[in-house]
């Protein structure tokens, strides 16, 4: 993907444009994507529990402000996400709050999967179109560096070991994926960033 296509795009969101736009679609019984199930809207209900959550009681790891402090590029930002997505919830307000803290050198852009489709099916996951996916340009060449997504490896070896053999309902997986969350407190996934603003210093 060409970092000019990007800003070819016409909607994008900030973070605080995401949250007021999940704000604005639950207030109408609503959520993004085309989807419109009550179940979906019960998701994004929960998920933004999840995001104040994560926003209110996550602290950055030193290791985590130690990259930042390292990084000589500026960095451009682009996730693919939906307001009903569990793993978006987990992750996207971490990779809000890194932003925030780079002093500037990461500017951070939202897109919504289902409305970016073309885009996305560059970006698969085992074929997949599995959000959250962060990817990353030099905002100063458009070069892309590389690509996170949609879920810190320990969490994405519980969907592997699930679709090997599916034991239980696919909502009792989903809940375990949950409390996986819960019990790491964003701390894998943060470990995973601070590898990759390395690489892309």
């Amino acid at each position: 993907m060409q970092f000019s296509q990007i800003n070819q795009i016409q909607q994008t969101f900030s973070y605080p444009e995401y949250e007021a736009l999940i704000d604005q679609l639950l207030a109408e019984d609503k959520t993004t994507g085309p989807d419109q199930n009550p179940k979906m809207v019960q998701y994004t209900q929960m998920n933004q529990v999840r995001m104040t959550r994560i926003a209110r009681t996550t602290a950055l790891l030193p290791e985590v402000q130690e990259a930042l402090a390292q990084l000589t590029r500026s960095l451009q930002w682009v996730v693919l996400t939906e307001a009903w997505c569990g793993d978006a919830a987990q992750n996207v307000p971490v990779l809000h709050k890194i932003a925030e803290a780079s002093n500037g050198k990461i500017s951070l852009k939202l897109l919504l999967r289902d409305e970016n489709l073309d885009l996305m099916d560059q970006y698969l996951t085992n074929g997949t179109r599995s959000i959250p996916k962060l990817i990353c340009f030099d905002a100063t060449t458009g070069q892309e560096l590389g690509t996170w997504g949609p879920r810190p490896a320990a969490a994405q070896e519980l969907y592997h070991a699930y679709k090997a053999n599916p034991v239980g309902t696919k909502k009792e997986f989903i809940q375990n994926v949950q409390l996986w969350y819960g019990r790491d407190r964003t701390y894998s996934m943060q470990q995973e960033m601070v590898q990759l603003l390395k690489s892309w210093q």
